[in-house]
């Protein structure tokens, strides 16, 4: 066999172990996200619990149904910057929520509003009632950063750390914010809530299927080639 064949043999050879590997590795990720997507809908799809009642880790309570009760204090409500919806730039507006028998509030996410520069808008005219009764899913706060890097402007954060936060609250906050999904009583003059985040199993099916195909690609346009030859 001649030296070209050979290097050529050895070179497809490499390709194709090196696409069955990122084909395994495409496979392990679909593997990790339906694990994932399976913890998920377990907690999302059970009855809400109370908001006193979620586990105290924050890894367990994260996407867990809750009501929630309580006041809003729309005079400290912050603004989550450069967020997206349908490519249409924009802001979420987080409000405290004040519960009886605890000084600790928790943020609502109250939904998205349209900003053209993603940071700024009115918050007051999108005030709701002054209380809630209502329902939420669970996701923590950002832990770690606690540096003015995460603030925008006044009370304009990009990331919701909780370190940071705690900094512009004159009362304890949670490690974790609310999701409220109650539907507003008036739409026109409330933000539209943020939609769940879909279950789905991503592109790693597809893609690990594509690499499969390269490496049988690679290993049978070899072996045609060295019979020919």
């Amino acid at each position: 066999m001649r030296t070209r064949t050979l290097v050529l043999v050895g070179a497809s050879l490499m390709f194709a172990a090196a696409c069955t590997w990122l084909g395994f590795w495409q496979v392990r990720r679909l593997h990790e996200k339906q694990r994932y997507n399976a913890t998920i809908a377990s907690r999302r799809f059970l009855p809400a619990i109370p908001f006193e009642s979620i586990p105290q880790d924050t890894a367990k309570s994260k996407f867990r149904r809750v009501k929630l009760i309580g006041t809003y204090d729309y005079n400290r409500q912050i603004l989550w910057t450069l967020r997206g919806r349908d490519g249409s730039p924009g802001v979420n507006i987080l409000t405290p929520l004040r519960r009886a028998g605890t000084d600790t509030a928790v943020l609502i996410d109250r939904g998205w509003v349209y900003s053209p520069d993603a940071t700024h808008i009115v918050p007051a005219s999108w005030n709701e009632a002054d209380s809630l009764v209502g329902e939420g899913y669970i996701l923590p706060l950002e832990q770690g950063r606690g540096g003015d890097s995460t603030v925008n402007r006044g009370r304009s954060f990009r990331n919701l750390d909780v370190l940071t936060l705690r900094k512009v609250f004159p009362y304890p906050v949670a490690p974790v914010f609310a999701i409220l999904t109650t539907a507003p009583v008036d739409s026109s003059t409330t933000p539209p809530r943020v939609t769940l985040i879909p279950l789905d199993e991503g592109s790693h099916r597809s893609y690990a299927f594509q690499w499969f195909s390269f490496a049988a690609i690679s290993i049978i346009g070899a072996t045609i080639f060295t019979r020919k030859t």
